[in-house]
């Protein structure tokens, strides 16, 4: 009797996270990890107690199957099943590449 609606008809995977954040290393260097980003995402909060805003950086593991993504580049990263043994998320898109001075 209960009726179908979108928001139960849509998988646990649709729900993945998606962060945004800028590529700092890019391990293109020989012997380093190959297919591999290191996209950091900076977030803003406000402190509970004092009132200021604070930045909080993380930096995350994301896999990159063409290696297209370059360093200072602006990624959108997604959650995704275990790759290896550090990397969780996936680069989705390019949002913004700086032009070369």
């Amino acid at each position: 009797m209960a009726e179908t609606t979108e928001h139960n008809t849509q998988s646990a995977r649709g729900n993945r996270r998606r962060l945004q954040g800028r590529v700092v290393n890019d391990t293109a260097s020989p012997g380093r990890a190959k297919k591999t980003v290191i996209v950091e995402v900076v977030r803003r909060f406000r402190d509970p107690v004092y009132g200021k805003y604070i930045k909080a950086k993380k930096k995350y593991h994301a896999h990159d199957e063409r290696e297209e993504y370059m360093t200072s580049d602006l990624v959108e990263i997604r959650e995704s099943r275990p790759i290896s043994a550090t990397k969780r998320w996936v680069v989705t898109r390019l949002l913004e590449r700086p032009e070369k001075v």
